[in-house]
Order: structure tokens, then sequence, then C-alpha cells
């Protein structure tokens, strides 16, 4: 077509450019529209598994009823948030983009992190295994990393105790599962030991029979193990009688300090003496 002064009209041609340019929009975006469908349909297939999946992990957890709250919904998250990340490289792989190189790049970022929070991450560690194992509960009282109290909290990364005076103490989780636990409320029985000095003119068989009578008279002892009282070793001013009495653990303290007590009365009572500590001092006259 001519325009009046004879002129090429440049319309046409502008429409067929865009035309064919449409045109091959649309083809290329339906040879990417299976891909596209495709990653849809296994994006949102995939965060409904990992939902599923995340429930089911909690709830089993949950009925075992051996592993703490915070750790199972730290396990639970933790499964549910992997299964996030394999959904989410799926789905680029379905997209059609390449996933080994992106993988590689997640590894090593990974490693990364991980090198560079290894302490923070070992206290994790160490405090998923308290939760897991249980060596104490909440309200036990404990020796760990070099310290007394009783457990207030079980956290991931620290361990709260309190101390007999009250004093606040929030300990890395690492530090208490690499050293020794002293667990006081492990089981459900204690013994309690006893030393009674007597002076080696009294009557030893008197004195047992007395510190076996306030045992009896007591009655917080256990019968089994029955209670063990002897003559445990000769010292330089007593003879002294061990007596080895089990009780129930809430009823250490109060059964060590009324026994005490009791039988320092008694022996008074009954003539039995508790030697202080002597000396005999010997001295030569010069001639």
């Amino acid at each position: 077509m001519q325009d009046a002064n004879g002129g090429v009209a440049e319309e046409p041609d502008k429409l067929n450019v865009a035309v064919t340019f449409i045109h091959g929009m649309v083809e290329k975006a339906a040879s990417y529209l299976p891909s596209v469908i495709g990653a849809l349909v296994v994006l949102v297939i995939g965060l409904w598994v990992a939902g599923r999946i995340k429930k089911l992990v909690s709830a089993g957890i949950s009925k075992s009823g051996r592993i703490d709250e915070t750790l199972a919904g730290f396990l639970s998250s933790l499964v549910h948030y992997g299964l996030i990340a394999l959904v989410l490289i799926t789905t680029l792989g379905v997209f059609g983009v390449p996933t080994t190189s992106f993988a590689a790049v997640i590894g090593a970022a990974g490693l990364a992190i991980g090198l560079a929070l290894q302490g923070t991450l070992g206290h994790v560690a160490s405090g998923v295994m308290m939760l897991g194992f249980r060596p104490f509960d909440v309200g036990d009282f404990v020796d760990a990393a070099g310290v007394s109290g009783t457990v207030k909290k079980i956290g991931l990364f620290t361990t709260e105790m309190s101390t007999t005076d009250n004093k606040k103490l929030i300990i890395p989780n690492g530090m208490i599962f690499d050293d020794v636990i002293t667990n006081y409320a492990g089981f459900d029985t204690r013994r309690v030991d006893f030393l009674f000095g007597v002076s080696y003119d009294d009557d030893l068989d008197k004195a047992i029979s007395l510190i076996k009578d306030e045992i009896e008279k007591d009655g917080r002892g256990l019968s089994e193990p029955e209670p063990v009282i002897a003559v445990d070793s000769l010292g330089d001013s007593s003879v002294n009688i061990l007596a080895r009495v089990w009780v129930n653990r809430e009823d250490y303290f109060p059964v060590k300090w009324a026994l005490l007590k009791s039988v320092k009365e008694r022996f008074d009572a009954e003539g039995v003496s508790i030697p202080y500590p002597c000396r005999s001092i010997y001295m030569e006259k010069s001639e």
C-alpha cells in the first residue's frame, strides 16, 4: 500500500511483526506450560504431604511418653523443614532448573554455617541428647558441670538450675552432657550413712542396741534392705560404729537430721559417752 506521496505504508509490516511476536510468545509459553503445571502440582502436593508427616511425627513422639515436648516439637519441625527443602528442590527440577549445582550450593552454605556455629550447634546436639535420654528431669537435684542445684528448665541450648540458697544458674548443655552427672533423685530410695564414735570403755553391744532401737522408733527406715549396724574402725580416741539405713528418697535429710539428734540424746540418757579427741603428752625430766 502506498500513501499520497507514493511511499509504502508501514502499518501492515508493524502489525505482522506484532502478530509474529505474540505467536512466538504463545508457543514458548505453551512449551513451558506442562512444566509449570507439573511444578505447581508437585509443590502443592509436596507441601501438603510435608504438613501431614509433621503432624504424624509429632503425634507419634507425643504418644511415646518418653520424649520431652520441647524435643518433640524440635524433631517434628526439623522433619517438616527438611521435607519442604526437598519439595522445593524437586519443584525446581520439574520446572527445568538444574538442581545438582543448586544442591551443591545449599550443601556448601550448610557446611559454612555449621562451622561458624559449631559451638552453639554442639550445645543444641547435647540438648537433644539430654531431652531424649533424660539423665534428669525438672525438679531433680543434681551435680552437673561442677555445680549443684535443682533443675528448673531443660532447653535445647541451656539448662536452668537453682542452688540451695536460691541462686539461678544457666549452664550450656554441652558442658553438662560432656561431664559426669550425679542425679540424687535418680532412684526412689537412698542410703543414709552414720558414723557414731563411742569411748573405748563403753559397752559396744549396748551402743549398737541403742542405735538400732532409735532407728526402729523413727519408723522411716526401710526393712529391705535392712539396716546395717557394725563396728567400722578403731579411731585415735573412739570406737567408730557405722550405721546404714535405707529410706525413701524424700526422707533422706529428715531421717539423717532426726537420728543424729535422737541417738545423741539416747547416748546421754544411757551413759554412753562420745569422746572428744584427746592427746597424751609425755614430758621427760632432764637430769
